[in-house]
């Protein structure tokens, strides 16, 4: 790392730098910059015509420029000869206030100006599949439960050892890798960080499993639910907040209930209070419904929330508490933007601090058995449009957000979710052609 990217070229033997941003969608785009440009693009941005990717721009609109952040700076372990570095969005000398990594950024100055530092961790499921997307890729990998399995696991192990090889060169502090509850689906997990490293890590990560992936030949998919009767992609987030300087868990006291402090109570009652809105964000797409309202899968649970609740060391709720110090939010999925779920988790919590939210009764049953029972939780989305209208409603976290970035993404969503309304399915042609 450091602040000069020609002479982190120079001592690196790079060649190129992927100047990169994520647009509203989770889209990642770049542009390839020879070295001998990079001092630069460091000082005035690589240029974008905003348009033409997912943000609320028009083609009238000026260049947008992509300021790399050097301390991002990623030196590509499989091809050593570029560095990925995330940029941040400017134009006419103004931040981009819609832009996600610039949204995420000033919620972060936000929290630190009350004196908080937002840790957190991210456990970034996927699929291998075949090129297609059509089947996963193991054609042996049947069983009813595949969590663990390890035949399946040592099948992909040239997959799954290159990228952990990857992490750890790249000091990630890489613990473990597993195969997951669906057939053809993996998890690997690295070490938490602070808000903004575990967004940039976590964009690279998925660039990175995709990349790997097609140099064997298959192809990785982070989509929420890409096969019906699975299990779905999942992207918990583990949430802790710390002091000022970064080395005290302000949200540990062993004192208090599950070791989660009064600050930490508070913090959860945000996004308690918010999590239906929250959905717009963590769960961004029309196929997300498919995850958190799927009906039982093949090995038996979904093991993704349908209701607002929280728990402690029980993964069948939206948010358990597995240790002191920390919570888990079960709700994101693998859609999720690497930069708005960060953002979002900050501005709930921040809410729930300064209006000293209460999360509510703690529930330990199996919602999986007996979430019948549970009288007064609310019920997450039944679908993308119903999110965006929970988002849309909830004022005090649209502004927390930014009314900039909230009117932009309520834009693009809704005209997404219009584009699938109108598609006309295969379902309605078996359903109405003899009405």
């Amino acid at each position: 790392m450091g602040n000069d990217l020609a002479a982190f070229a120079k001592e690196n033997g790079v060649k190129y730098f992927m100047i990169s941003y994520t647009d509203l969608f989770g889209g990642q785009r770049a542009k390839l910059v020879p070295a001998q440009a990079i001092a630069d693009m460091q000082k005035d941005g690589a240029g974008f015509a905003g348009f033409a990717t997912w943000l609320d721009l028009t083609p009238a609109h000026p260049d947008m420029l992509a300021v790399p952040d050097p301390d991002s700076v990623i030196q590509l372990p499989w091809k050593p000869e570029v560095a990925w570095v995330a940029a941040n969005c400017i134009m006419d000398d103004k931040s981009v206030a819609q832009a996600p990594r610039n949204t995420l950024k000033r919620l972060i100055a936000e929290a630190a100006g009350d004196g908080m530092h937002v840790k957190t961790g991210v456990e970034a499921e996927f699929f291998l599949i075949s090129p297609d997307g059509k089947t996963i890729s193991d054609e042996y990998d049947t069983a009813s439960k595949p969590c663990y399995d390890q035949q399946a696991v040592m099948r992909r192990y040239d997959v799954i050892a290159e990228i952990c090889d990857h992490m750890l060169a790249l000091g990630w502090g890489a613990y473990q890798n597993d195969h997951e509850d669906a057939n053809g689906q993996f998890e690997m997990n690295w070490a938490f960080d602070d808000a903004l490293a575990t967004a940039d890590k976590h964009s690279f990560f998925k660039f990175m499993v995709r990349s790997v992936a097609e140099k064997h030949g298959l192809r990785a998919t982070f989509m929420p639910k890409p096969f019906p009767g699975l299990t779905g992609n999942g992207c918990h987030a583990h949430i802790s907040v710390w002091d000022k300087d970064g080395k005290t868990n302000v949200f540990a006291d062993n004192a208090m209930e599950l070791g989660l402090s009064a600050k930490g109570k508070n913090f959860l009652g945000g996004i308690m209070k918010h999590a239906s809105a929250l959905a717009a964000i963590t769960n961004p797409t029309v196929n997300s419904y498919k995850r958190i309202n799927a009906p039982r899968t093949i090995s038996g649970a979904t093991w993704a929330p349908n209701s607002v609740t929280w728990t402690g060391n029980n993964r069948t709720h939206m948010v358990r508490v597995p240790g002191p110090g920390r919570f888990e939010l079960r709700l994101p999925d693998g859609a999720a933007n690497p930069y708005l779920l960060q953002a979002v988790i900050i501005a709930a919590g921040l809410d729930g601090i300064r209006s000293k939210a209460d999360p509510g009764k703690r529930y330990d049953i199996d919602m999986y058995q007996f979430g019948h029972t549970v009288e007064g939780a609310p019920k997450l989305p039944l679908n993308l449009l119903d999110a965006l209208r929970e988002f849309d409603n909830d004022k005090s976290l649209k502004a927390a957000l930014g009314e900039e970035f909230s009117s932009a993404y309520l834009k693009l969503k809704h005209q997404e979710w219009n584009s699938y309304a109108s598609h006309f399915t295969q379902w309605e042609r078996d359903h109405t052609l003899d009405i």
